[in-house]
């Protein structure tokens, strides 16, 4: 018996779980059941302890606990994430998994951070923020595939975390910006970093890196007209290992449909229902050159479909910024 299977039990209880019971479901002494209450306690739980009752999770701060065995008593998959590993600080939970993955660790071992205080984004800019308030993650995969069907994977990510998001309020309009930047209403909640370790004919590993703006209230002045957290957009307190589980569930399903061909073909219309891009001029950053279209959705490779402004050419976007008007301050 683990303390986060004593937690498991009072998280989906909603009055008292008696001692007597916990000890017959695991076998353990009263006491090794006051040790795992005590250790709970001492994490930030408010538990409440009767005589001939038993004990009661005060549910009130269940959600504000955010911990391994918080995560843990939430999660609700089969191979993604059974491995966990959690910190309080670390620099960055990318660069942590990766070094987890070349000492051999095992596909779908999840890194979590409370706080992360050298995050990267893409084009190595920065994703810190303070304790208690965001979520960081990082996923370790290994995919028996070419290393150029890879990159779909921040696709299927980006899928599972708005789906997942979605769930908390189906009201608020939660979208994807391609590739993979979650967007609420026109600000960036969420972003995706995923990175590959391979040679030219098979991967190593991969990580895929998530930075999610939760319980944020305030965002500096130079990004927070662009910048948004799920408080700020739902009103209230999000419970982060909760959320961290629902994220690992939709990737778990997604992913092994992806694993099929390792192309999206089963997951694009879910895909392009939530892509903020869809039907939108877009703005196209190439290095050959900038150019404007209209975007019509991702293809089974995980490329966006555009059709050119100045030549009415179908192209397919592989790499690169691609802006959409009135997202991020984008307006003419």
């Amino acid at each position: 018996m683990k303390k986060e299977d004593i937690l498991r039990q009072l998280r989906e209880t909603d009055g008292f779980v008696s001692g007597q019971e916990l000890c017959a479901q695991y076998g353990v002494s009263r006491t090794a059941v006051w040790k795992a209450i005590k250790q709970l306690e001492k994490d930030g739980y408010v538990i409440e302890a009767q005589n001939n009752k038993g004990y009661r999770l005060a549910k009130d701060t269940a959600g504000m606990v955010f911990s391994k065995a918080a995560v843990e008593s939430c999660m609700d998959t089969k191979q993604i994430a059974r491995k966990l590993v959690f910190h309080k600080e670390t620099g960055s939970t990318n660069l942590d998994a990766k070094a987890l993955a070349e000492k051999g660790a095992e596909p779908g071992t999840l890194v979590v951070a409370d706080m992360q205080t050298a995050g990267r984004g893409r084009r190595g800019r920065s994703w810190d923020g303070a304790s208690g308030k965001n979520i960081y993650m990082s996923l370790v995969l290994r995919p028996d595939c070419p290393p150029d069907k890879a990159s779909a994977l921040t696709l299927v990510m980006a899928l599972s975390v708005a789906e997942a998001v979605k769930e908390l309020s189906p009201d608020v309009s939660c979208m994807i910006k391609w590739p993979n930047d979650i967007v609420i209403n026109g600000k960036k909640a969420c972003g995706i970093l995923t990175e590959m370790s391979a040679e030219p004919d098979c991967i190593h590993y991969v990580v895929i890196g998530v930075g999610i703006n939760v319980n944020q209230t305030e965002f500096p002045n130079k990004i927070s007209d662009t910048a948004t957290s799920l408080f700020l957009e739902y009103g209230r307190e999000i419970d982060r290992s909760r959320l961290v589980a629902a994220i690992m569930k939709r990737f778990e399903e997604c992913y092994c449909l992806f694993k099929e061909r390792y192309l999206l073909t089963p997951l694009l219309d879910r895909y392009n229902s939530m892509l903020v891009n869809m039907d939108r001029q877009v703005r196209v950053l190439d290095p050959k050159g900038e150019y404007e279209g209209i975007a019509k959705g991702a293809n089974e490779k995980g490329e966006l479909i555009v059709e050119r402004a100045d030549s009415g050419e179908t192209v397919c976007v592989y790499a690169g910024e691609v802006s959409v008007r009135g997202v991020y301050g984008y307006a003419v």
